[in-house]
């Protein structure tokens, strides 16, 4: 019985992530995921690149009061800014980002599409810190 109320208590302690947050996180990662490419380490480099992304959309979807604790529901958030913006260009950004996601589980990227995919998801991640300003 007392497992039951101390799993209770933890649940209750864990506190959202504030959108100043999330932007925070999505600029350390970014400067992560540089370090780890830098370093030779694509993986992480690649998972660091992802995170900032879905760090970034996080801000500005909590900032819209939309849904976004899901794969399903950042996708949505992205595709709604894509709307509100007029610029397809989010969705393709995002699209960038998880692909590194999937790289970093099943290293599917080739050298020359790391290096050419990096500068989209930057500039989405970029573009997306700027909508929170």
């Amino acid at each position: 019985m007392g497992g039951r109320t101390e799993e209770r208590k933890d649940k209750m302690e864990v506190r959202e992530m504030t959108a100043a947050e999330h932007v925070e996180t999505a600029r350390v990662f970014l400067a992560q995921s540089n370090a780890e490419f830098d370093a030779g380490d694509p993986l992480q480099g690649a998972e660091k690149l992802y995170g900032a992304a879905t760090h970034a959309v996080s801000a500005n979807a909590q900032q819209r009061s939309w849904e976004y604790h899901s794969h399903r529901a950042m996708k949505n958030a992205v595709y709604r800014l894509a709307d509100e913006l007029d610029d397809l260009s989010v969705i393709s950004g995002f699209s960038a980002a998880e692909k590194f996601h999937r790289h970093f589980f099943h290293q599917i990227m080739e050298p020359y599409e790391i290096e050419g995919e990096r500068p989209a998801v930057h500039a989405f991640v970029h573009r997306m810190l700027d909508l929170t300003a």
